[in-house]
């Protein structure tokens, strides 16, 4: 008997009940949020938001033509009463460029929420440590709601955690490479000891990639180019909405130690010698 989904707010037929995912006291419906970049088209963003099952979108202000008041952004296309708009400071090099860009979203009435990104290499998209906490300590005390992107640093996670933030967001891997987890160990010991969600950000290039994040014990994940570059990005999002909830419900029910050597499956009391 399959256990119910945790988005459904209700305990399993087998009884193991799980607990909403709640970012700064407000409780989300799905553990899969979905980036808004480098899809082909409107019509194939709106369809794998659709797939997907998402309550929260990023969108990368910077990136956002706002220089034309009649031009149409993606802030026009998507339905902000059916998706809560995360806005996110990619493309920002230092603190002051991440904190200015977070001020311009809250003053456009976005949100007070904020996916801090620090990006100063261009290459490998890799996050700046020290820039971050700087602008993730300024952002909280200005009331923003902070969620930080960060390399796989368990001391980073801790620092931010301890300056207010409301989520930690280490990288699987570099920001749409696909290579998965390669950071995997590191994110268990964040895993271990975060009191705030756990978001496992960038790297994912499938369903099996998420689903371990959610195996690992993830809060959630976000995704984006493993599903705007697929040949069917509608498709793709189906099935990372479906690798989300199977690892949620794995660790759930909690999976069997690895072990160096094989245990029968089946019982020995009982059989006869000559069976053996």
């Amino acid at each position: 008997m399959a256990i119910t989904l945790e988005s459904e707010g209700t305990t399993s037929p087998e009884g193991v009940a799980d607990r909403p995912l709640v970012v700064a006291g407000t409780e989300l419906r799905s553990r899969l949020f979905v980036g808004t970049g480098r899809y082909r088209n409107d019509q194939e963003m709106l369809a794998a938001l659709e797939a997907s099952g998402c309550e929260l979108v990023t969108v990368a202000i910077r990136r956002l033509d706002l220089d034309d008041p009649k031009k149409k952004t993606i802030l026009d296309v998507i339905d902000w009463n059916r998706y809560r708009i995360l806005p996110n400071t990619a493309g920002c090099r230092t603190a002051e460029e991440a904190i200015r860009i977070a001020r311009l979203a809250r003053s456009m009435g976005l949100s007070s929420w904020i996916k801090l990104e620090v990006q100063p290499d261009p290459r490998y998209l890799l996050p700046d440590p020290v820039e971050t906490l700087r602008a993730a300590e300024s952002l909280v005390k200005e009331g923003f709601v902070v969620l930080p992107y960060i390399n796989a640093d368990p001391i980073l996670a801790r620092r931010l955690e301890e300056v207010g933030c409301a989520t930690v967001m280490p990288l699987g891997s570099p920001i749409g490479s696909g290579q998965g987890l390669v950071t995997r160990e590191q994110i268990e010991l964040i895993i271990e000891n975060a009191h705030v969600p756990v978001v496992v950000d960038a790297g994912i290039g499938a369903p099996s990639d998420a689903s371990l994040a959610m195996e690992l014990g993830a809060d959630a994940v976000l995704v984006n180019t493993a599903i705007a570059q697929a040949r069917h990005p509608a498709l793709m999002a189906g099935a990372i909405r479906l690798g989300v909830e199977a690892g949620r419900k794995s660790f759930l029910a909690g999976r069997i130690p690895r072990q160096p050597t094989a245990a029968a499956s089946s019982p020995e009391a009982g059989v006869s010698p000559l069976a053996r």
